[in-house]
């Protein structure tokens, strides 16, 4: 019985990917702003929601989006510009936040928590890395000669399972300094890098947009 993918093809879109999945980009450094400001669970919930988008962008080049966004690429840009600064908004949020009064962290992230999910699959809905995946990266990885869903069932699984693994790392690992966030001071300081981080994130989406 024939593979889906041929191996060389898929060994070398594994390498690809792999790279992809660990450079700091959007998705990474949300990934690091909600595990520092929300908790593990938050963090883990966002990534839940970054791959879930990342699975409907796998639906629609099912259904030949690649084709559509070529054709149309300006509403794609003002897709990405509308998650730019929805993800600003969310850095302003933070950072306005570092300078009241708020309740102890353990109460905030319970009812902050809620939103993890949404607000991860905006960020990858509408993040350009993940729309120059799709028409740039993927497309010479596809032999035309194989079935095509069966080839994009076999390159989601490669793409899910090493995304969710590096977006686990970099959430947890801001979860990890999350402990502390009942120090004034800290989650004080805390909230400024938490803002920072979504704004060059932000920044990083407009700019890939205007570059696309």
């Amino acid at each position: 019985m024939a593979l889906p993918v041929d191996p060389a093809r898929y060994a070398a879109f594994l390498t690809v990917m792999a790279v992809m999945a660990i450079t700091p980009g959007p998705a990474n450094l949300f990934s690091i702003a909600t595990g520092a400001q929300r908790g593990n669970v938050a963090a883990l919930i966002g990534v839940a929601g970054m791959n879930t988008a990342t699975l409907v962008w796998f639906a629609a080049a099912a259904l030949g989006l690649g084709a559509l966004i070529l054709a149309f690429p300006q509403v794609f840009h003002l897709l990405a510009f509308g998650g730019a600064a929805y993800i600003a908004w969310l850095g302003l949020k933070s950072l306005k936040g570092a300078f009241e009064a708020r309740e102890p962290a353990g109460h905030a992230e319970a009812r902050r928590g809620r939103s993890a999910f949404l607000d991860g699959f905006a960020v990858q809905i509408a993040n350009p890395k993940a729309i120059l995946f799709f028409t740039a990266v993927l497309p010479p990885f596809l032999d035309p000669a194989r079935p095509l869903p069966a080839q994009l069932a076999a390159f989601a699984c490669a793409t899910l399972s090493l995304d969710v693994l590096a977006m686990s790392a970099y959430g947890l690992g801001g979860a990890a300094m999350a402990a502390r966030m009942n120090e004034p001071r800290f989650r004080k300081g805390f909230s400024v890098v938490v803002g920072l981080l979504l704004m060059t994130a932000a920044v990083l989406i407009a700019l890939k947009a205007g570059q696309a």
